[in-house]
């Protein structure tokens, strides 16, 4: 952006100075606080980007620019502009207005109803106005007057209208005269750059033919402009669209899935193959939307002054309901944000490729192992859906040790049951987001989980006072367990630490634990209360250490903590005999030991200097703060679990 610009621009909704945001959709430059509002809306009202520090297409930020200095603003503010609405009291936001509620009532009002743009007089049949207003449109794009074009779209104009007479799109028409600004424009508006017209001709084949290569090259890249944007969230690469290259489908950094999670993500992508083509573009675009709100998320806490910018206000928490859409799709795209980042990549890589292979029309894999994983996960949804809702079933897919002793009778028993599953009519996305909820445990922030700590570590002091009345015969003296220090750490040599290693392998063979026992059956053998929230204190504690590293930025601490961490979880899981009774036990077990061995492989990726490991540190930090909520989460549990059994 040039600085001629930048040094006179104001908030198009405030007129603060020097705005660092756009809403490329209505062409206007807003401020930080008047963009928090924006967020708030939703990308279909308005579709925020900064100025500095999102990567922007050349040609779109120039259409921003032109649209910005042409005026843009006044289509959204039409009425103000007329001395009478002073007299009535009406009148715009201003820099020393509070963001809320006089900035946000203002918003909403400019772009959420639409109440300060020109009207047009009221006729009985909406559709004909529509339709002139389309065909308007469909001749102004032949021009360079952008902001002619963006009042007939605010006034209901439609992008891709197809004049019955001419035989074209807009976009048809605005690539044969070579106007890229408008083609951007319409883009932005929804137009397809794959549209036919009469003649079979697409946008793209007309710019070519005028000898307009650029916006020929740009075309294509809005026609892949969804899978692009989430192959660049991922791996910060695009396709090179020029050499024929039109997906970019990145590997996961770290194949150390577990058996439930691997095949639950087998069976999540053997429903997202059925989902038919419209329905798979509705996830598709909702996974778009989501992504973009978790860039902007991220340029939003990397660039606000938090000393003056209380950012708990303007915090997007998931995506703002759309009222075009249904409940139900509404409820799917906010579920997205539960997503952790290593589920949520997963989803999308899952969506690349289908997106390639749909395209490329490849047919569907119709192996009987998908068949039966699809089956083993809606199978054991249905049987945990009696278990305590507070509690994350980690155990919803057999182990292969399972599956090697059922009999024949239950397996056609559960052929029976998915065939009636795939049969009963086409998969939704609600079915298909029901499956993949299931790897969904809760991302955590950073202050969310100091806060689930610090709770955790109060309720194990009532806990420890409890256990200590019921247990006096083995319980030792309050201020013995107020004032002990942190158990000696064994020697932390090599072998130590791979030993420590081996023995997050649960059982100690590698294998996994039976998990089909129908009733949980209390265990004689558990530890004392007081034992296990000695240990489940000092996990908590040094948990906190590594919340505070990655609120420092400490990368460094990263390792030493995990490995205190992993100390302490060993510790822990030691004092439970190695095949507890109960399922709760060995499934709270499981989830203690194999979170403390996936955060030990997290903290790694954050050591500088190593090509072969991520860089993205924002993303390793992300996976390290959900492995740390899973530990605190199985330390609570198994606390519960043993005060409730002792207590009996």
């Amino acid at each position: 952006m040039s600085k001629r610009l930048r040094s006179s621009d104001v908030c198009a909704d405030c007129s603060g100075p020097d705005p660092s945001w756009a809403s490329v959709n209505r062409g206007t430059f807003i401020c930080d606080e008047c963009c928090s509002v924006h967020r708030s809306l939703g990308r279909h009202i308005s579709q925020v980007r900064h100025l500095k520090h999102t990567p922007w297409p050349p040609t779109l930020l120039q259409m921003v620019e032109t649209l910005y200095n042409n005026g843009a603003n006044s289509i959204w503010e039409h009425s103000l502009l007329d001395p009478a609405s002073i007299m009535s009291g009406r009148r715009k936001a201003n820099p020393q207005d509070k963001v809320h509620p006089n900035k946000a009532e203002f918003i909403r009002a400019k772009y959420q109803m639409l109440a300060f743009v020109h009207r047009l007089p009221c006729r009985d049949d909406d559709s004909v106005t529509a339709k002139d207003l389309s065909k308007q449109l469909h001749s102004s794009v032949r021009t360079g007057n952008l902001e002619t074009c963006l009042r007939l779209l605010s006034l209901g104009a439609q992008a891709n209208f197809f004049h019955p007479e001419k035989g074209s799109t807009p976009l048809h028409v605005a690539s044969k005269a070579g106007q890229i600004l408008q083609a951007e424009l319409l883009a932005v508006y929804g137009a397809d750059p794959g549209t036919q017209d009469s003649s079979g001709k697409t946008p793209v084949d007309y710019a070519r033919q005028g000898g307009h290569h650029e916006l020929a090259e740009r075309l294509v890249e809005i026609q892949y402009e969804l899978t692009d944007r989430l192959a660049f969230y991922l791996c910060g690469r695009k396709p090179d669209h020029k050499n024929g290259q039109h997906f970019i489908i990145p590997q996961m950094a770290d194949r150390r899935l577990s058996l439930d999670v691997s095949e639950l993500a087998k069976a999540a992508k053997k429903k997202l193959q059925s989902l038919s083509n419209h329905l798979f573009e509705e996830l598709a675009m909702d996974v778009y939307d989501e992504v973009d709100r978790r860039e902007t998320d991220a340029v939003w806490l990397a660039t606000q002054n938090h000393s003056t910018l209380v950012t708990e206000t303007t915090v997007v928490p998931f995506l703002p309901v759309n009222p075009e859409y249904s409940s139900t799709r509404n409820q799917g795209r906010q579920k997205l944000a539960r997503f952790n980042a290593h589920e949520f990549a997963t989803l999308v890589i899952d969506i690349l490729s289908d997106a390639k292979r749909r395209q490329q029309g490849s047919p569907l894999s119709r192996s009987k192992d998908n068949v039966e994983l699809i089956l083993r996960t809606v199978s054991n949804q249905h049987s945990t859906e009696s278990q305590d809702n507070d509690q994350p079933d980690y155990d919803s897919v057999a182990s292969d040790e399972d599956t090697d002793v059922e009999t024949r009778a239950s397996k056609a028993s559960r052929q029976k049951s998915l065939d009636s599953d795939l049969s009963d009519g086409p998969v939704t996305v609600q079915d298909f987001m029901e499956v993949r909820s299931a790897l969904v445990a809760s991302e955590a922030k950073i202050q969310q989980l100091m806060k689930v700590n610090n709770n955790l570590s109060d309720e194990l002091r009532i806990m420890q006072k409890k256990a200590s009345r019921l247990e006096k015969q083995n319980s030792t003296p309050e201020s013995d367990y107020d004032n002990t220090p942190y158990d000696t750490e064994p020697d932390d040599t090599v072998p130590n630490r791979k030993g420590r290693q081996r023995s997050v392998v649960w059982p100690g063979d590698g294998s996994l634990p039976d998990t089909a026992e129908p009733h949980l059956v209390p265990s004689p053998t558990l530890p004392s209360t007081e034992d296990v929230i000695r240990k489940t204190e000092q996990i908590t504690k040094n948990i906190q250490e590594l919340l505070r590293a990655a609120q420092e930025n400490t990368h460094d601490s990263y390792i030493p903590c995990s490995e205190r961490i992993h100390v302490a979880v060993t510790e822990m899981a030691a004092l439970f005999p190695k095949k507890p009774k109960s399922d709760t036990v060995r499934t709270s077990l499981r989830l203690l030991t194999s979170s403390a061995y996936r955060l030990q492989s997290e903290c790694r990726k954050a050591l500088p200097g190593d090509a072969s490991l991520p860089t993205d540190v924002q993303l390793v930090t992300q996976q390290v703060i959900q492995c740390a909520y899973d530990i605190a989460k199985a330390a609570k549990q198994l606390v519960t679990i043993t005060t409730k059994e002792n207590n009996n």
